[in-house]
């Protein structure tokens, strides 16, 4: 009887599997679980595939599961249902509610002690893990994807208005003056903002050294009550409502839903986070733009520190500990300064090591990319404050929606600038509060 060679071929290669140790059969699988789209999700995967091609022990498996509020509870609910995902990516404003989630969480720290791999929080940037430590310092979660608010210009735009290209307003009259200017130069609005309670009150605070909240803002005690609604805070909101006015700002959206008034070159700066670099990069195709710091009020007193926004990886518990040392090791990978660099240079996110920032700067993208290190010395030039060093509120999510709804009646004109912030205090620290009885 003649025998088929492809089935010989097959039989031959079945026998030889067999033989082999049932580890090289089927790698240990870890499933992470991330909020990140279009070009960051293909980056993601990319990560992935880098890792596991790496070693031949635990197959990476990432899965996107919508924006970050949908990851997030769909994290949750799968834990409630016992499928939870070795590892999930939660936006910073998640943190205290994870934080809260007792029993659900295995502390990065901890994770990586018990798996025996090397790690060295003094190498991670002290802006970016300051936002995911406990009282005593220990690291929470692992920063993956942070970033703070820039503000983006027209260069083009403000060369025609005769303003110098190469030279961002770093002052917010001086804002209100190149805006203006702009204006005259046949611009429709001087400028837009995305994220508009991060950007123009969460980081407004920080960099002006101001409480967005008692209790440094959270971190000292869940008892904290929202303070946003200071002199310094209605006088800023007050500004911009008279400015939206005159369309010397112009309201555009919650998220980054402004981003193409910046585009079509409607308004000739534009406020977002120093992640937002790539795609501005990408839409931006018929004018230079140049990035600058946020502005700040003069009579406040010099700039501080921003603050991060963006997401880290926490660790969720039910696993066995063979699948925890693979996940220690995919965060060992992770944090290497040369996945990072990669990450930080093709994102705009900020590198979260001093190593990636250092191999950043000697490979040349700084020098070759002018702005993209503004991020970085917003969030290094100075150490930060209990005002600065982050946000730590439960039920932050229901929050911002309460700040947004409440800043949108401001700019309609429905509202006072101290009315609409009084507003929003009161109804946040209702959240607060029922978020307080959910943890004590």
């Amino acid at each position: 009887m003649r025998l088929n060679r492809k089935a010989i071929t097959l039989a031959a290669a079945a026998a030889f599997a067999g033989s082999l140790p049932s580890a090289a059969l089927a790698a240990t699988e870890i499933n992470w679980w991330h909020a990140m789209g279009g070009k960051l999700g293909e980056k993601v995967n990319e990560i992935a595939e880098g890792f596991n091609a790496s070693q031949s022990d635990y197959k990476l498996i990432p899965i996107y599961k919508g924006n970050y509020t949908e990851t997030m509870t769909s994290a949750v609910a799968a834990f409630r249902a016992k499928q939870q995902p070795h590892i999930v990516q939660v936006f910073e404003v998640g943190t205290a509610s994870m934080m809260g989630a007792k029993g659900a969480i295995k502390p990065v720290y901890q994770l990586m002690t018990e798996a025996g791999e090397p790690f060295d929080p003094s190498a991670y940037l002290a802006s970016v893990t300051g936002y995911y430590t406990d009282t005593d310092g220990n690291m929470l979660s692992m920063p993956f994807n942070s970033s703070t608010p820039v503000l983006y210009y027209n260069k083009d735009a403000f060369a025609k208005a005769g303003l110098d290209p190469d030279a961002a307003p770093a002052t917010w009259p001086e804002v209100e003056a190149a805006a203006r200017k702009l204006q005259a130069a046949g611009y429709a609005c001087g400028f837009t903002t995305g994220w508009q309670s991060w950007v123009q009150l969460e980081n407004f605070s920080a960099w002006h050294n101001v409480p967005f909240a008692t209790k440094a803002n959270g971190f000292a005690g869940v008892d904290t009550e929202l303070s946003f609604n200071s002199p310094l805070h209605v006088k800023h909101v007050g500004t911009m409502a008279n400015w939206q006015k005159e369309k010397i700002f112009d309201y555009g959206g919650r998220r980054s839903d402004s981003a193409p008034k910046f585009y079509n070159q409607e308004c000739g700066m534009y406020m977002n986070s120093s992640a937002a670099y790539a795609g501005v990069k990408a839409n931006a195709k018929d004018f230079e733009f140049g990035v600058g710091a946020l502005p700040y009020w003069p009579d406040a007193g010099e700039p501080q520190n921003s603050i991060i926004g963006g997401a880290t990886l926490w660790v969720l518990t039910g696993h066995e500990d063979a699948e925890y040392k693979g996940v220690a090791k995919f965060f060992s990978y992770l944090a290497s300064a040369e996945v990072q660099a990669d990450w930080h240079q093709f994102t705009g996110y900020l590198p979260i090591t001093h190593a990636a920032a250092k191999l950043t700067k000697e490979q040349g993208f700084y020098a070759e990319n002018p702005g993209t290190d503004v991020a970085i010395m917003q969030m290094t030039g100075n150490a930060p404050t209990e005002n600065s060093k982050g946000l730590r509120l439960g039920n932050f999510v229901q929050i911002r929606d309460v700040i947004n709804e409440e800043l949108e009646a401001i700019w309609n004109g429905d509202k006072t600038a101290q009315q609409g912030l009084d507003d929003a205090v009161n109804r946040g620290n209702t959240l607060l509060r029922k978020f307080e009885k959910t943890v004590n």
